[in-house]
């Protein structure tokens, strides 16, 4: 199974007030580092169509469909459903080579 999007993000605590005179610590998870799209090598090259599904997409080309997150990041997108489905169907997505981010 292929590691998630947030697997290796550092976990950080913060202690804060808890609104009755104590105080509480509140665990977050810092910023993830980003693949970088420009220096990752290209596995395939995929042909939206819009019954296209980014797991599926994922799954075909990397194996598991955990990756989504993964095909998301190296064609820079915030919002993975973007790339899907009929408003994105003839762009090309780039599937990466799987790797974790810095």
């Amino acid at each position: 199974m292929a590691a998630g999007r947030y697997t290796h993000a550092e976990v950080a605590e913060v202690t804060v007030p808890d609104g009755d005179g104590g105080m509480r610590t509140v665990r977050y998870l810092r910023r993830r580092g980003l693949l970088d799209p420009d220096v990752v090598p290209p596995v395939a090259h995929h042909r939206v169509d819009a019954t296209d599904r980014l797991d599926l997409v994922a799954a075909r080309y990397l194996g598991d469909p955990l990756s989504a997150w993964q095909v998301a990041d190296v064609n820079r997108a915030l919002d993975p459903d973007e790339l899907t489905g009929a408003g994105a169907a003839g762009d090309v997505l780039v599937i990466g080579y799987p790797q974790v981010p810095p």
